[in-house]
């Protein structure tokens, strides 16, 4: 019996300690979590309360960020703070405000946060890319040369504006064999828009019913979805979780597919590569690496070269495809607007001579249509996140270096106090008393300063070209018994429509 009781003193004992060392770990577990999320800096921004190890996560649909922030907006103001886990972040808000942010303090709010969800594809300390990159000596030498390998490959040139033209009657073309039947054009406008930048990075464009491009075109819907949600967020905060075997692969499966396909572009053309010939964008690239170390430092290394072309690949289709395909779904929306730009389109080109560039000047409602396209779609309505490249100030508050900026681009092209009609399509907002065109400064689809895309003057040719040449040919209209499309997004980072068919009747 002595021995029972002793066995159960000691037992008591030992849970006693358990207890107390439970009691000790979820005390000192809570503690270093507060001290991780405090905010030792006077006049941070404010924000939403912050709970316990998730931040402020709870407070943010990530299937639509710029839906939550417009709620916060109306609560803290322009300059708001949230906390993904111990991840520090600040969004802007209102046209004002990220202005003085991009262009005024356009060095302080020029870095890029650090996602441990691309390390898998190589982006890292010494492979940067140039959208995601971090901001330093290797970013600044890649946009540098990308720029400029542009320029002379033709960007804002005839040369290029030329094969935006005939690519814009590969089209019509491919429109015209759907003779008039309702069909989905998303992969058409998505395999004209990229063969452009096909044709600049590789020198080469796909014919609309290669299955191989087709597949490229499907990876870039599915890594957008795959970069969008809690699990992306998740990973980036929690990053240890990305190292077990296998997680990556899965979770970001498209990614890793686009690198592949990226992988064999590259070695294809490297087989027949000749540094006294240089075709096209990869060629330039390949030959800036052929310099040696003096090259490697700059950052012209194999593995920027996959980099680099995919955030072309990326950047300068994607979203100027979506731009096309709201454009046309406002078309089915607006048919009186449609008439209107038809009409302006015969009175300065006619019906047979394809559009340039050179009518644009001559089409203010034409140009203010597209123009409102870009604005009302909001198609990247978060932006890319950037990170303060030092302490600064901003409006009276304080953000140390490091942290994570958004840059909440969707209420500056909804701004209420630049736009009349905000969330209406409204042309009229490009045009003055007289109807010729005027641009807001508020217009910043493109985003703003250092980091401000090196795409948009292709994409405004692009834009222009693609639009006026279908309208021209075409008068797109609501197949019959289809019901009216949603005017509203699905986001996935990228704004796009959704799923719509139309038809396409010969003018």
């Amino acid at each position: 019996m002595s021995l029972l009781l002793w066995l159960g003193s000691q037992l008591s004992s030992c849970w006693s300690n358990f207890s107390t060392l439970g009691v000790f770990l979820t005390v000192f577990t809570l503690l270093l979590d507060f001290m991780k999320r405090r905010k030792k800096w006077s006049r941070y921004p404010p924000g939403p309360v912050s709970l316990p190890f998730i931040g402020t996560m709870l407070h943010i649909d990530f299937h639509n960020p710029h839906h939550s922030f417009e709620q916060l907006h109306k609560k803290f103001g322009n300059i708001f703070s949230l906390q993904n886990c111990w991840t520090n972040m600040v969004v802007l808000n209102g046209y004002k405000t990220v202005k003085e942010a991009l262009v005024h303090r356009s060095e302080d709010f020029a870095d890029r946060p650090y996602l441990p969800i691309y390390e898998h594809l190589g982006y890292g300390n010494k492979s940067e890319g140039i959208v995601i990159a971090r901001y330093g000596h290797v970013w600044k030498e890649l946009r540098k040369f990308t720029l400029s390998t542009l320029r002379n490959f033709g960007m804002g040139k005839k040369p290029l504006e030329e094969r935006v033209v005939e690519e814009a009657g590969f089209l019509c073309a491919a429109v015209n064999a759907e003779e008039g039947r309702p069909f989905d054009l998303r992969f058409l406008v998505n395999n004209a828009v990229c063969n452009v930048i096909c044709t600049i990075v590789y020198g080469e464009r796909f014919s609309y019913g290669d299955e191989t491009f087709k597949k490229l075109l499907r990876l870039f819907e599915n890594i957008l979805n795959e970069e969008t949600g809690f699990l992306p967020q998740i990973l980036n905060v929690v990053p240890i979780l990305l190292r077990i075997p296998g997680v990556p692969q899965k979770a970001f499966q498209g990614q890793k597919e686009l690198m592949d396909f990226i992988d064999v572009l590259i070695k294809k053309h490297m087989e027949t590569w000749n540094p006294d010939d240089i075709r096209d964008f990869t060629d330039a690239f390949l030959k800036e690496m052929e310099k040696g170390k003096e090259a490697e430092k700059k950052g012209f290394n194999y593995n920027n070269l996959r980099l680099v072309t995919a955030d072309l690949f990326t950047a300068g289709s994607e979203t100027t495809s979506v731009t096309l395909r709201w454009g046309l779904l406002y078309m089915l929306l607006y048919p009186e607007i449609q008439s209107k730009v038809q009409a302006e389109i015969d009175k300065v080109i006619g019906r047979e001579r394809s559009p340039t560039m050179e009518d644009q000047v001559n089409m203010p409602y034409t140009n203010a249509v597209i123009h409102e396209t870009q604005r009302l779609g909001d198609i990247v309505p978060t932006g890319i996140p950037h990170t303060t490249y030092r302490d600064t100030e901003l409006q009276g508050f304080f953000i140390p270096k490091g942290t994570t900026i958004i840059t909440n681009l969707s209420s500056v092209l909804k701004d209420e106090t630049v736009w009349e009609k905000p969330n209406e399509f409204y042309p009229e907002h490009f045009l003055d008393a007289n109807g010729q065109f005027v641009k807001p400064e508020a217009f910043l689809p493109f985003s703003a300063g250092r980091r401000v895309c090196l795409g948009e003057q292709l994409a405004r040719m692009e834009l222009f070209i693609f639009f006026s040449t279908l309208l021209q040919k075409f008068t797109f209209v609501l197949p019959k018994d289809q019901p009216r499309p949603w005017a509203d997004g699905h986001f996935a980072f990228i704004n796009s429509p959704h799923p719509f068919l139309v038809q396409a009747i010969p003018r």
